[in-house]
């Protein structure tokens, strides 16, 4: 597909965008761009768009399309100078793409909202780079490889801060709340696998 959009053809690119539209909004709106986030996801592509000679072949477009919301958010907030309130970036996640099914009781809804909204306010007491990892090796579901793509670290990295931040919100969100058991993408078996994390 980049080579296609290298060669010119101006719907190869308009099928990247289509494709990848829906992850670069919630990633946007998790690191904090909030009502924003549409004008970050479109500028994000325009500079992926320019920076495509420096695009390497063979490596996946999803991270490094990722790498550049995460850039452009911060320069946004930074620019206007505020950070999103948990409650305003829970409102803008669920705006972005609904997490809960239409169909789900509505009492167990009620539950994985407030469950959500926990983990979030969690989120937001974490350091930048364990809220980073976090959000994108399980918010937005990136594989270990992509996460450190994305985020420009050794994968070994990953692994260590990503360690480090479960423990914490292990310790963060409510008793009998482990990261595993959080609704808003299960943070996986991460826990159970790394001898103890979630603790």
């Amino acid at each position: 597909m980049i080579a296609r959009v290298r060669a010119g053809e101006p719907e190869a690119y308009a099928e990247l965008v289509r494709a990848f539209t829906g992850v670069a909004l919630r990633a946007a709106v998790a690191l904090g761009a909030g009502a924003d986030a549409e004008d970050v996801v479109q500028q994000s592509f325009f500079k992926a768009y320019c920076s495509l000679g420096r695009f390497r072949d063979g490596s996946a477009f999803k991270p490094w399309l990722l790498k550049i919301v995460a850039n452009e958010t911060r320069n946004t907030v930074r620019t206007v100078g505020r950070q999103r309130s948990v409650a305003g970036r829970e409102a803008a996640m669920v705006e972005a793409e609904p997490l809960i099914p239409e169909s789900a009781d509505p009492a167990v809804a009620a539950v994985e909202i407030e469950r959500r909204s926990e983990l979030l306010g969690a989120l937001e007491l974490l350091s930048e780079e364990h809220r980073l990892v976090v959000t994108y090796r399980y918010l937005l579901e990136m594989d270990e490889s992509e996460t450190a793509q994305a985020l420009g670290w050794p994968r070994g990295t990953v692994k260590s801060r990503l360690n480090r931040a479960l423990r914490r919100l292990g310790q963060l969100l409510p008793a009998g709340q482990e990261p595993a058991s959080v609704p808003t993408q299960r943070l996986k078996r991460g826990g159970d696998k790394r001898g103890g994390a979630t603790r």
